[in-house]
């Protein structure tokens, strides 16, 4: 009988580590220094032959000194090379850089023989829950990119997720908790954010803590939920035995909202029965939406960029309003222009309005009008501020319409207010493609929503980036640019293995989606895939959109 002793997150990720440890020069595992063999996974070891090894020693601080230099001893013996750390004093990471090039020596020497030089290591960390791999990441990156505290409130940001639970897909979206009562600016703005994801939402998950009991604030939140007059599915967390804690989790029923859904995040119980009773409230399959081809355009970007002001301009430059529909988002309005006998709609995810006033300034509100706005789309116009420059926050708002395949121009506004001269929009033009790498294909524009400049422009892109995703490609003529693509430079191999791509059809659009037919799916490397969607984009254009491959394995002959 095979036994599976892992949880089903465990097991993926060492599937994930699986596949990517070809590509990886090192693996740097991350243990506990005060129990350093205790804290180690031992697959890393099964996973990691024949990959330079590298440990660090983390929370050095709270062990003995003396210990430590014994087990750097014990580990170096093994032929690993041992660190000992404190992931929170940046000063320690010197060492472990200085370690990452000792560690990495053969790798290098065998790189300059090759005529490569200064190829970047790729480096893979592992480790065990609560060992330190964010703070570490957070110092090796030399950014916080990601948010490591131990205190109450650390998900400050939304998190957002596509699931997809039965014949349902959805958009999850996690907000940082509720405090309903409380002086500290940073709950009170968490609070906000709350607020504004539960008029976004169409289901509201309110979850719970059955090892805290119920609580004051919980009461309080219910009250919260009653108000918005959503569907509140109530989940009690931390149900790790549900024949020991049920008589918990019925105190629940005193928020009257509802029965009580007991889960465990961490065990994966009970998980099944909640989305059930999520995907409930969700409305019957409509085709309305399907059967309208009006070009549905979704206007993003940081607050206070001038995207009201775009749509704003674009009225009064038509004066045609065909209707003022409620969509989805709720009291974000869909204003619908005609241009040149063509219905464009135009969703603007600055027209959520609010009882209370908003701080704006607050960028991160951005995201959940974002997310909601660019799933009804079909184009997105990321609007970026000329006299600000491009930012990691445009960026991330990037990220979301890119990540789901729509089409996408960048407009830069507030252009009138910048100082130009002959080289001023290439400089430009560089940082925005430098700093949006992933989506080179996107559409630039240069615009002022002030006085009108190329205002009307944005229509012809519009109509361009449709034609785009709506192409068909011949599966032979798609064939004979996959042939000659080959035949210029050779797929990749790997262990006297190489790939090879049978032949390649398309499959959808919005966005284009091709799949290729090959004899092992790990060769299909992403670089030799961007490789590929160059060739086809030089050919066919497909101007504005993303590109989707999903490689396929078929069997070699015998």
């Amino acid at each position: 009988m095979n036994v599976q002793w892992y949880p089903g997150h465990m097991t993926k990720a060492k599937r994930q580590m699986q596949e990517d440890i070809k590509l990886i020069d090192l693996i740097i595992e991350l243990v506990d220094a005060r129990v350093p063999l205790s804290s180690r996974n031992p697959d890393i070891d099964e996973l990691g032959k024949n990959k330079a090894r590298m440990i660090l020693l983390n929370k050095a601080d709270l062990a003995d000194e003396r210990q430590n230099r014994a087990w750097m001893e014990y580990f170096k013996e093994k032929g690993i090379y041992a660190v000992s750390i404190d992931s929170r004093n940046k000063g320690s990471m010197k060492a472990v850089s200085a370690a990452i090039t000792e560690a990495c020596k053969e790798k290098t020497e065998r790189d300059r023989r090759r005529g490569i030089k200064n190829r970047p290591v790729r480096a893979m960390v592992a480790g065990i829950p609560n060992v330190g791999k964010s703070t570490l990441f957070n110092d090796l990156a030399g950014q916080q990119i990601s948010i490591v505290k131990d205190t109450p409130g650390v998900t400050r940001d939304r998190i957002y997720a596509d699931v997809t639970w039965l014949d349902k897909s959805f958009t999850l979206i996690d907000t940082g908790g509720i405090e309903p009562d409380t002086s500290d600016i940073i709950l009170a703005q968490m609070r906000e954010q709350a607020e504004i994801a539960i008029e976004t939402a169409d289901v509201i998950i309110f979850l719970t803590d059955v090892k805290q009991g119920l609580v004051d604030s919980d009461a309080k939140v219910a009250d919260m939920l009653r108000r918005s007059r959503k569907p509140v599915i109530l989940a009690v967390n931390k149900v790790d035995n549900f024949d020991k804690l049920m008589p918990d989790v019925y105190e629940f029923y005193n928020l009257g909202i509802g029965d009580p859904h007991p889960i465990s995040a961490a065990s994966k119980l009970g998980l099944g029965d909640m989305l059930d009773a999520v995907i409930s409230h969700f409305p019957e399959d409509s085709t309305e939406e399907e059967e309208d081809e009006r070009p549905k355009v979704a206007i993003i970007g940081k607050p206070n960029v001038g995207k009201s002001s775009i749509i704003n301009k674009l009225l009064g430059k038509n004066r045609v309003i065909v209707s003022d529909i409620a969509g989805t988002t709720r009291d974000a309005i869909d204003t619908t222009i005609t241009y040149n006998k063509k219905e464009y709609v135009f969703i603007d995810t600055a027209g959520l309005r609010r009882k209370n006033k908003i701080k704006e300034d607050l960028e991160r509100y951005s995201i959940i009008r974002t997310v909601a706005a660019v799933e009804r789309c079909d184009i997105a116009i990321l609007v970026i501020d000329a006299t600000e420059g491009v930012t990691e926050q445009d960026a991330k708002i990037a990220g979301i319409a890119h990540e789901r395949g729509k089409g996408i121009i960048i407009a830069v506004n507030k252009w009138d207010a910048v100082e130009k001269n002959d080289k001023t929009i290439y400089e430009f033009t560089s940082k925005i493609k430098d700093t949006l790498s992933f989506m080179s294909y996107a559409e630039i524009i240069f615009i002022s929503a002030l006085t009108g400049q190329r205002i009307g422009k944005i229509y012809e892109l519009i109509d361009t980036i449709i034609d785009s995703q709506t192409m068909r490609i011949p599966t032979g003529v798609l064939n004979e640019i996959l042939t000659e693509a080959v035949a210029m430079k050779q797929p990749p191999s790997d262990k006297g293995k190489r790939l090879r791509i049978y032949y390649m059809t398309q499959v959808s659009v919005k966005p284009p989606t091709f799949v290729m037919f090959v004899n092992d799916k790990e060769l299909t490397h992403f670089s030799y895939t961007r490789y590929i969607e160059n060739r086809i984009r030089e050919s066919f254009g497909f101007r504005g959109t993303s590109i989707r491959f999903i490689n396929r394995e078929r069997k070699e002959k015998e």
